[in-house]
C-alpha cells in the first residue's frame, strides 16, 4: 500500500527531525529534503501530499537566505510555511506548530490518509529494492548490529540469495561479538556470510592516529577496500547495503545544517565508490528501526541490541589507538554489560559504554604508586538519538562494576561516571 507522503524542506531549521516525528505520530509519513529539490527530483517522491518549508536560526548560508526553487509554487502542492513569510503558502506558523494546526493541515488542507506503519513501509521498501537491485547482487557489512541486522532482514525479504552478508573483525569490535555474529547468522539463519579477519589491517592503518574524525574516514574508508576486494571474488555485486539511518544524516551535516560528526557510512565513503548504495533505512530513527525489526520477525534480543557505532570500540578508545587501552576499554565494556544485566538494567538503559582516553593517572595498586589509565562509564536514554539524558544509576551497581574493573583489567587504576545529557554532549565522546 502506497503511503502518503509530507515533505518536509530544510530551509535552516534546527528541528526538521522533531517535526518529522510530529507527522510520523500522526500516522503520516514524512521526508526531510534539501531546500534546493528541484520539481523533477519531487516528482520522484511517491504519494506526495503537501510541502512543509521549514525554515529557522540557520537559514542564512554566507550572507545569503535560502530559498526554494521557485518552480515549486507551481507544482500543485499545498505549501506550509514554518518561521519564515511568503505569501504564496497556505499558512505560516512559528517555530514547531501546534498539533491542532499540524493536523488540519495534513488531513484538512493536504487530504493525507493516515497509513504510515511498519508493514506498509516494509512492503514499499521491498518494491523499491527490487526495482533498484533488479537480478544483481548486494554486498551488506554485517556487524551484528541492530541496523545491520533489520538490513539484512529486509534485504532477504525483498531479494532472498542475491544478498552477500559480510561480516569484517576490524579489531575493534565488543568482547566475543565476532564469534556471536558467525554463530548467529552462520549457523542459526543460514545466512550467506562471508568472515573477513582483518584486524591487523585495521590497527596499523590506524596507528598514531588521534583525530576522531580523521579515525572515522579510516574505517568508512577502509571498509569499503574491504568490500570491494570481497566482490572481486564475486560475481555480478553492483550494489552495497547498508543501515544508515537518519540521525546519522543529519550529524553528519546538511546543506544549512553544522556537522555534528562524520559517520563512516556518511561522511567516510570514497569519492571513488564503485557501488551503488541500497540504504532503505536512511530515514527512520533508531525507535523506528527497531518496530520495523520486530515486523520483520526478528527476536526481540537482536532488535534491542546494544547500539554500537560503525567506527566500533575505535571511538571508545580516545586518541590514538593503543592495544593495551584498547583490550582496556573491550574488557570494562564485557564488564559492564555484565552487571548491567544482572541488575536488570539492561532492559531499561537504551545504551551503555565504558571509554578509556589517552591519558593516565596517579594512583596507587600493591602498595605502590601507579600512573594507568582511567575507565568512563556512560549510561543514557533516549528515543530517536537527537537527544538524551542520563541514567541514575544505583550506587551499589556502581561500586560493583567499578570493583570488578579495577580488579580485572589491567592498565586502569580509576573509574568515572558521566553525567552529560546530549546536548551539549553527544552520545559518544568522538
Amino acid at each position: 500500500m502506497k503511503q502518503d507522503m509530507i515533505v518536509i524542506l530544510d530551509l535552516g531549521s534546527t528541528e526538521n527531525a522533531q517535526l518529522a516525528r510530529q507527522i510520523r505520530e500522526l500516522r503520516v509519513y514524512s521526508e526531510i529534503h534539501p531546500h534546493d529539490i528541484t520539481p523533477k527530483e519531487l516528482e520522484k517522491l511517491q504519494n506526495v501530499k503537501g510541502i512543509i518549508l521549514n525554515g529557522g536560526e540557520n537559514r542564512i548560508v554566507d550572507g545569503v537566505a535560502v530559498e526554494i526553487d521557485p518552480a515549486l509554487y507551481h507544482c500543485g502542492y499545498p505549501m506550509l510555511a514554518i518561521d519564515h513569510p511568503t505569501a504564496k503558502c497556505e499558512a505560516k506558523l512559528p517555530a514547531l506548530p501546534d498539533i491542532a494546526l499540524l493536523k488540519e493541515f495534513v488531513f484538512d488542507t493536504c487530504q493525507a490518509q493516515a497509513n504510515w506503519n511498519m508493514k506498509n513501509f516494509i512492503e514499499d521498501q521491498v518494491e523499491r529494492i527490487r526495482q533498484q537491485v533488479g537480478d544483481k547482487k548486494v554486498l551488506l557489512a554485517l556487524s551484528g548490529g541492530v541496523d545491520s541486522s533489520v538490513v539484512a532482514a529486509l534485504l532477504i525479504k525483498a531479494i532472498g540469495k542475491q544478498l552477500v552478508c559480510v561480516h569484517v573483525n576490524h579489531g575493534l569490535m565488543r568482547k566475543n561479538e565476532s564469534e556471536s555474529v558467525v554463530e548467529v547468522f552462520q549457523n542459526q539463519l543460514k545466512a550467506n556470510l562471508i568472515y573477513v579477519d582483518a584486524v591487523e589491517r585495521f590497527l596499523g592503518k590506524l596507528e598514531g592516529v588521534a583525530d576522531p574524525e580523521q579515525k572515522r574516514k579510516i574505517i568508512g574508508g577502509e571498509f569499503i577496500r574491504v568490500f570491494e576486494e570481497e566482490a572481486r571474488k564475486l560475481e555480478g555485486i553492483d550494489f552495497l547495503g547498508q543501515g544508515t539511518i537518519y540521525p546519522d544524516i543529519i550529524e553528519s551535516g546538511t546543506k544549512t545544517a553544522k556537522m555534528v560528526k562524520s559517520h563512516h557510512n556518511v561522511g567516510g565513503l570514497p569519492e571513488d565508490l564503485k557501488f551503488e548504495l541500497v540504504e532503505p533505512l536512511k530515514q527512520l530513527f533508531k525507535d523506528e528501526v527497531r518496530a520495523c525489526g520486530l515486523e520483520l520477525g526478528l527476536p526481540s534480543t537482536m532488535v534491542y541490541r546494544q547500539p554500537f557505532p560503525g567506527p566500533g570500540l575505535g571511538v571508545r578508545c580516545l586518541g590514538a589507538i593503543t592495544r593495551d587501552r584498547l583490550e582496556a576499554v573491550r574488557e570494562a565494556d564485557a564488564i559492564l554489560r555484565e552487571e548491567f544485566e544482572k541488575a536488570g538494567l539492561d532492559k531499561k538503559v537504551w545504551q551503555y559504554f565504558a571509554v578509556v582516553p589517552d591519558f593516565k593517572s596517579v594512583g596507587v595498586k600493591n602498595n605502590a604508586r601507579c600512573f594507568d589509565y582511567m575507565v568512563i562509564i556512560r549510561a543514557i536514554n533516549t528515543v530517536d538519538a537527537m537527544s538524551a539524558t542520563i541514567e541514575r544509576v544505583d550506587w551499589d551497581v556502581l561500586g560493583r562494576i567499578t570493583d570488578r574493573i579495577l580488579t580485572e583489567v589491567d592498565h586502569v587504576n580509576r573509574v568515572c561516571y558521566d553525567m552529560s545529557p546530549k546536548p551539549p554532549a553527544t552520545i559518544e565522546f568522538e
